[in-house]
């Protein structure tokens, strides 16, 4: 195994990553970009095939190139894909696909990351893998009959994988509400899952030019850690997730979707049970019920007690040199969006810039 040193690791090849390594390299300083996927996208490839943006590709592009296509129309995840790999290619950010990386700790210079293609000892580590290889499913769902199918949200990618018969989505975040609405189409559906609210206002039809920019605004200005209403609502997004964009309670009430706002608890006689003691008779499952953060390959004392990095706007106060990027309301809700990741990675290239400046 090879050994190589570089100034800033950049651990995860999506839009959080690419963006940080775009804004280094405006301010001069190197980094190396490497990804356990096999191509730039990838990610985005291994979607559901129905997903689309729910921003039009105006506001879509990351720092340094506009999203290509109809202005005004929503890209498809394919099309995410494919620009991050075109975005990579036009700036020449250096990503090395096929890498995992499987432990990083302090050295007497540093960091060291081990990765399955060698080892690298880094200034200063971006860690901007987020979290979808570890999705969170509940304990008891073993105790589902077999005939019953499941599938986590990171599984599924069309109505075809399911057996004939009702589906229950449980999870009413994003992702429950477009499965529960696309497999409405095709089968008795029900989505069970407290409400997290919704847009006031819809992102689709002919607003959409004038929606679009409002909401752009409200979710990097308005809905972050600099006002209130951000920072009350950032915990709550954390552990709920965010509220409906598209579709909207309504597109889920025409397609007959049956939503029960109540959470899925057990299982009996090999069927899903509600917390209210109804138990569903259904021949599928899909768990849309999000991802969980293993950080265990870092090597640190920077984990909270609610599982999320300790870090104030991606950077990590007691561990120098360390930075996170992607992650949800990292700074606000756009941290999760492509329109707003570009912010962050700016606030974090800055900061590793006077770091690496201060060092000399």
């Amino acid at each position: 195994m090879t050994a190589e040193h570089v100034e800033t690791l950049i651990i995860g090849g999506g839009q959080a990553g690419l963006a940080t390594a775009y804004h280094l390299g405006r301010l001069g300083r190197s980094s190396v970009v490497v990804d356990a996927l096999d191509r730039v996208g990838d990610n985005w490839r291994r979607h559901y095939d129905s997903l689309t943006l729910f921003s039009p590709r105006k506001v879509d592009g990351l720092p340094g190139l506009d999203f290509p296509g109809p202005a005004m129309g929503l890209p498809t995840k394919d099309e995410v894909a494919d620009y991050l790999e075109a975005y990579a290619d036009h700036h020449g950010i250096p990503v090395r696909c096929g890498v995992k990386v499987e432990r990083v700790r302090r050295n007497a210079s540093g960091f060291e990351a081990n990765t399955t293609d060698g080892t690298f000892h880094a200034d200063n580590v971006v860690v901007a893998a987020g979290k979808v290889d570890h999705p969170h499913v509940p304990d008891f769902a073993d105790q589902l009959d077999p005939h019953i199918v499941q599938l986590h949200s990171s599984e599924y990618r069309r109505p075809s994988q399911l057996a004939p018969g009702p589906a229950l989505v449980v999870g009413a975040a994003h992702s429950g509400a477009d499965v529960a609405l696309e497999l409405a189409a095709t089968r008795p559906t029900i989505l069970a899952g407290h409400r997290t609210g919704q847009m006031p206002f819809r992102l689709d039809g002919p607003f959409i030019r004038f929606a679009a920019p409002v909401a752009r605004f409200a979710t990097t200005k308005i809905v972050s850690l600099g006002t209130p209403i951000g920072r009350k609502v950032k915990g709550k997004i954390r552990a709920g997730g965010g509220p409906l964009i598209d579709p909207r309670v309504e597109d889920l009430e025409e397609a007959g979707v049956e939503w029960i706002e109540e959470r899925t608890t057990g299982v009996q006689d090999g069927r899903p049970m509600l917390a209210n003691g109804q138990v569903l008779d259904v021949a599928n499952v899909v768990w849309c019920t999000g991802f969980h953060h293993d950080l265990s390959w870092i090597e640190l004392d920077i984990v909270g007690e609610d599982g999320w990095p300790l870090e104030d706007r991606g950077v990590v106060p007691s561990e120098p040199g360390l930075y996170f990027m992607g992650l949800v309301f990292q700074s606000s809700f756009a941290s999760m969006l492509l329109h707003g990741v570009g912010r962050d990675a700016r606030h974090v290239a800055n900061h590793i810039a006077r770091r690496v400046a201060a060092a000399v």
